[in-house]
């Protein structure tokens, strides 16, 4: 980042001066691996502003960049490319700048976001699916902190509505007298079955309706335990004190099987909102814009908005019974978190592409109603999890738990480790801290890895290879790297150095990690940090096997700086995603 500006700078200053052009399009890549330079001068973009031939203004600006900047050793143009390569000094001189804890100014403008992710329901545990939220969700918090922005980060628990109703209602006809203490369960899990029990009994009983000559349709309405859900729904919003109670009591068990999970993940919310409160805030406005003519009433009662000029679809705000819709809350939740945070200056939704439509519907109807906020909420939409044996199905209870899934995980990095043979001295609280950092950053890595817009096949044992483009093997790197530094005895000292082709290729790729932040910050994306981290590693691990690092020579002292920097931004990109490094593997 240093020198693309540095560059940018340099050419602008020249641009100026000679054609009294002021041009912002000037474009700098790293230079392609076929060609002879370090950094690539894209000369279409300035051509227009000019015209001039693209090698004729390239041969201008590499002369003038050799006669008046000493950073700048030679250059070379092919097809309108503009290749630069860079002393050697200079770029000794920027790894020793390094900061150890690689603070960059990223020249942002310090917001305030509200970044909403996990966001789980209270009939069911924690699954795959919700990792993949939990951890864009985390990580996107990380990013947005660390290029200078304030973070809140919240969830919006979902408490209440039809889905909450169905597991009450199959607790009390199948499961009372039972609790998650009773049957030695996380309370997430033990509500989560019964569930799954609610829609065994609701398939049996529309298949039932159904033999008796009752379409379809007709028989998903008119099964018992759907009505019986219905009217607990129902009772609920009327306050009845039974139906709460048992709300209460059941939600209460789900809450400490999250924090459990959240533990597990090392995740952590600054604040929490409810579905059961801010529902009514939600029907409040629904109600006020029926009344200011914002959104209409059929003849049934029930309240809708009609988005067909916007090229979206009518949408159903309130029931026929009263009752709120999905999206009644979402409004209620939007407009309760900016009077709690009147100063941010936007909000993320991190949900999966299947409620792309929905967040399009709900943003169109928070202007619609006026709100001067709606403009800054902003959708990290991402693709579904899923796994060798097809999708997940919550329903059917086909998926992959996240506590489980995280202690598979721990023992398959307690067995490899162990199989390594190279920490037998730890203490068991140090080799049991060990399996955990290395199996979250299996787990983490493998998913963060993966474009958010993009779906994920999850495969546990891929994911925790000690070699190839995975946590594990970044944090072995990491590992090595602390292990020559702990080895060698050597003062830094060195004054001059010839760089190899491996050596500059590190420094380079070193100076890049401030721009491939920005972009994930700007893109909503870690999998850009995660990807640079391994081009990183990979670049590390070359030059590793190829050069004798420790010694007395005055070049070991520069390599083994080089490999401390190396060291420094692997912890930095890793932190980013949530990840730790041990020292010892």
């Amino acid at each position: 980042m240093i020198i693309e500006n540095l560059l940018k700078k340099k050419i602008g200053e020249y641009l100026l001066k000679k054609y009294s052009v002021s041009n912002n399009k000037i474009e700098i890549i790293k230079t392609r691996k076929e060609f002879n330079g370090d950094y690539t001068v894209v000369l279409f973009p300035i051509l227009p502003l000019l015209k001039i031939k693209p090698n004729e203004i390239g041969q201008e600006i590499g002369k003038y960049l050799i006669d008046n900047e000493n950073f700048i050793e030679d250059f070379n143009i092919i097809q309108g490319f503009l290749n630069l390569s860079i002393a050697d000094f200079f770029l000794v001189d920027l790894l020793k700048g390094l900061d150890e804890n690689l603070k960059f100014n990223y020249d942002l403008i310090n917001e305030y976001f509200l970044i909403e992710f996990s966001s789980p329901n209270t009939n069911k545990p924690l699954h795959l699916g919700h990792v993949r939220n939990i951890l864009l969700g985390d990580s996107i918090s990380r990013i947005f902190n660390e290029v200078g922005n304030y973070v809140h980060k919240t969830q919006i628990i979902n408490d209440r509505g039809i889905h909450i109703c169905k597991s009450m209602v199959a607790w009390l006809q199948f499961g009372k007298d039972t609790s998650p203490k009773s049957l030695n369960l996380k309370g997430d899990v033990f509500v989560g079955n019964f569930y799954v029990k609610y829609n065994e009994e609701f398939e049996k009983q529309v298949n039932e309706l159904v033999s008796n000559g009752m379409s379809e349709d007709e028989a998903k309405n008119n099964a018992p335990i759907y009505k019986d859900a219905k009217e607990l729904l129902i009772k609920w919003e009327n306050g009845d004190k039974e139906v709460m109670n048992l709300w209460k009591k059941m939600n209460s068990w789900v809450y400490e099987g999250f924090s459990v999970t959240y533990e597990n993940l090392n995740v952590s919310f600054d604040s929490e909102y409810f579905e059961s409160n801010t529902y009514l805030k939600g029907k409040e406005i629904v109600l006020k814009g029926l009344n200011d003519k914002i959104f209409y009433q059929k003849d049934d009662n029930s309240v809708w908005v009609n988005l067909e000029p916007y090229g979206l679809d009518e949408k159903i705000l309130l029931r026929s019974d009263g009752t709120s819709v999905y999206i009644t809350q979402d409004i209620g939740t939007a407009f309760l978190r900016y009077k709690d945070h009147p100063k941010m200056d936007g909000m993320i939704y991190t949900t999966g592409n299947e409620q792309d439509y929905h967040f399009k519907v709900l943003f169109k109807i928070l202007s619609l109603l006026g709100y001067r906020w709606a403009d800054k909420l902003n959708h990290l939409s991402y693709g579904m999890v899923d796994l060798p044996t097809g999708k997940m199905k919550s329903r059917e209870g086909l998926v992959v738990d996240a506590d489980e899934l995280i202690e598979s995980m721990n023992k398959k990095s307690k067995s490899i480790s162990e199989s390594l043979g190279k920490i037998n001295d730890l203490s068991a609280l140090d080799q049991n801290k060990l399996y955990k950092q290395v199996s979250l950053a299996a787990l983490k890595y493998h998913i963060l890895k993966v474009d958010p817009k993009k779906s994920i096949l999850f495969d546990p044992n891929e994911s925790i290879d000690f070699n190839g483009n995975t946590g594990p093997f970044i944090q072995y790197t990491y590992a090595r790297i602390k292990s020559l530094s702990r080895k060698n005895k050597n003062k830094m000292n060195f004054t001059k150095v010839n760089l190899s082709k491996k050596e500059k290729d590190l420094i380079i790729q070193l100076n890049d990690l401030p721009n491939v932040i920005l972009n994930a910050y700007k893109n909503l994306n870690p999998g850009l940090i995660a990807n640079y981290c391994y081009d990183l590693v990979k670049l590390y691990n070359s030059f590793y096997q190829s050069s004798t690092i420790l010694g007395n020579e005055e070049i070991n002292s520069f390599r083994i700086m080089l490999s401390n920097k190396v060291g420094s931004s692997i912890k930095k990109s890793m932190s980013l995603l949530g990840i730790e490094v041990p020292e010892r593997m």
